[in-house]
């Protein structure tokens, strides 16, 4: 099963994209694994934060197959720790689906047809973090999980 983190934005602050690229690589060596990074909307100034969310909202459903099972990472998600979600993702990689695409949105979330294709939710923490630290953190946690469901010394209970 292909994995893809889909972002609204690119990463800049030059850490994060370090720490994206590192375990994006370690990761290679369990599942094939992509990044999808889409445009910033240009020009927020003049719409409203739905306006905003919709546009964003066609960018994502323009790049999801209805095959794909989608997770949005998203506040209201539900949470899991490190070992139940490597129980989650063995489930998923199981049930043949060929893509897992997890959904990073832009600042205001997500629009409401977004919200209605996700076949699931994920919250990382009740805390609000920057966007883009969520991407080199969920990333991290997709690594641990494969680490785990292997049985390798990474985590530790």
């Amino acid at each position: 099963m292909d994995i893809v983190l889909m972002t609204i934005g690119k990463t800049r602050i030059g850490f994060v994209a370090d720490g994206i690229m590192e375990y994006s690589r370690r990761l290679a060596r369990y599942v094939p694994f992509g990044v999808s990074e889409l445009p910033d909307v240009r020009s927020t100034r003049a719409m409203t934060e739905e306006q905003q969310k919709e546009r964003e909202g066609s960018m994502i459903l323009d790049k999801i197959s209805p095959a794909d099972f989608v997770v949005l990472l998203d506040e209201r998600g539900r949470q899991f720790s490190s070992v139940e979600f490597a129980s989650y993702m063995e489930k998923l990689m199981g049930s043949g689906r060929k893509r897992m695409v997890f959904v990073i949105g832009g600042p205001y979330g997500f629009s409401e047809d977004v919200y209605a294709r996700a076949d699931a939710r994920l919250s990382l923490s009740r805390m609000t973090f920057n966007h883009e630290m969520v991407r080199m953190f969920f990333v991290e946690q997709i690594y641990r999980a494969m680490t785990i469901l292997r049985g390798e010394p990474y985590h530790h209970e």
